[in-house]
């Protein structure tokens, strides 16, 4: 019996485990080879040699039960938490850990908006792009465009740029008005944005704002992609559309908190600073269900630091131990960063003007614009009946990357996005039955 239990190895869970594990018996359960997360992702030979920041993450782990590879399908809840895992990738077989608490430091996935040629091969997320390089050294061969809104473009151009990517250049959809100055309250921050540019400048690739892709064109792969130029609200500006060659297309718009776990255990969700729900939380993670807890970009999108800080408070409200005045501090001022963050780099709506009738919404289901119009039409007016009218986010990912651009695409109700099941990962009927499960 574990007295906590953390989902997710990445900058939350690592500081939930560090503070929670020297006081008690801790297990940290994460999908992925190696910890870290996404920001903190690295590749084995890093993680062979142990030193400096990745050794720091490995000895974060110190005195708790690490599972690797191991996926979470369901929660249950009672006298204590039974949280059901999947081991292994071909013939998983079910992990059952107990405890008396449970961390939800699941993160976020990459936002994805619809447009012409979106679903071309060549056409990547910058979070996969990052993930590539990051975690395997794989920098992705040919011409290489970024486009799409916010900070995290210019750590994935750098990054690529820097491994010897040819990195054609970098388009920011949103202007850089006066809510950019944000960066100037954070030193640590702005020095950091000063950094990407120089780099950027260095290696001499351009940084347009006011612009984005709003299409993109190949026969079987990407081999060219439209920029234009955007009114404040994303409307393409007339007469402003060219053509650019290039191999990849790293698109990123921003990042949706991972809630599947949360809602299916009955956490209560509020609008975020961007309107779209967010696990509610406590000064110290407590989510509204007895023994929950939630840190990281669950809560809402605020990068690695917020989310160590938020995972640091978890641990001390688990065991019982007051957190220092400096850490409250900390966390309150990461907080009114990513704030006003978010606020100068949101999704503008204008970008449902990009999309023509076969401009495919739904990858796993190949559903277009024109169906979804239809299921509209037809009385879809919320994303769950435009799913069944449509099959829109029945596919294999369950809807992660069409249910932003369905529910925009509806009735722009934002508290529906979220869909409650109790069954989080593909599993097979076997170990639904109870088969070959095992306890730790």
């Amino acid at each position: 019996m574990y007295d906590l239990i953390v989902i997710g190895a990445g900058p939350a869970g690592l500081g939930a485990a560090e503070v929670a594990g020297a006081d008690g018996r801790v297990a940290v359960v994460d999908m992925n080879v190696r910890p870290g997360g996404q920001y903190w992702r690295h590749s084995a030979a890093d993680a062979s040699r142990g030193r400096g920041r990745i050794g720091r993450r490995q000895r974060m782990l110190s005195g708790v039960d690490y599972y690797p590879r191991h996926r979470v399908w369901n929660i249950e809840r009672g006298d204590r938490f039974r949280v059901h895992t999947l081991s292994g990738q071909r013939d998983p077989e079910s992990v059952v850990l107990e405890g008396r608490a449970v961390l939800l430091a699941t993160g976020a996935y990459d936002r994805t908006l619809p447009f012409p040629g979106g679903d071309l091969p060549g056409v990547m997320t910058a979070g996969g792009v990052q993930s590539l390089w990051k975690g395997d050294g794989v920098i992705p061969r040919g011409r290489i465009v970024l486009a799409g809104t916010g900070p995290f473009l210019l750590p994935v151009a750098t990054g690529i740029a820097g491994g010897g990517g040819d990195v054609v250049g970098v388009w920011e959809a949103n202007r850089l008005g006066r809510d950019a100055v944000v960066l100037a309250g954070n030193l640590a921050k702005a020095g950091e944005a000063v950094g990407y540019a120089a780099r950027m400048a260095r290696r001499r690739v351009p940084y347009r704002t006011g612009a984005t892709v709003v299409a993109a064109h190949g026969r079987d792969r990407l081999e060219s992609v439209t920029v234009a130029q955007v009114t404040a609200n994303w409307r393409v500006v007339p007469g402003t559309r060219r053509r650019i060659g290039c191999d990849v297309l790293a698109v990123g718009y921003g990042f949706m908190p991972q809630l599947e776990l949360a809602e299916s255990l009955g956490c209560r969700l509020v609008p975020g600073v961007d309107g779209w729900p967010v696990v509610a939380v406590s000064a110290t993670q407590r989510t509204s269900v007895p023994g929950v807890y939630a840190a990281g970009e669950s809560t809402g999108v605020g990068g690695a630091v917020l989310a160590e800080y938020e995972g640091r408070l978890a641990g001390h409200a688990v065991v019982g131990s007051r957190p220092s005045a400096r850490l409250l501090a900390a966390r309150g001022n990461a907080q009114r960063f990513a704030d006003r963050l978010a606020r100068a780099f949101p999704v503008r709506d204008g970008w449902r003007g990009w999309a023509t009738d076969d401009t495919v919404v739904c990858r796993c289901e190949e559903v277009d614009h024109a169906a979804i119009t239809r299921a509209v039409a037809a009385g879809g007016v919320d994303p769950r009946t435009a799913k069944l009218l449509s099959r829109a986010g029945m596919g294999w990912c369950q809807g992660r990357v069409c249910g932003y651009a369905l529910t925009c695409l509806t009735n722009d109700d934002r508290s529906a996005l979220p869909v409650s099941r109790s069954i989080g990962q593909p599993v097979g009927l076997g170990i639904l039955a109870g088969e070959g499960e095992k306890g730790d």
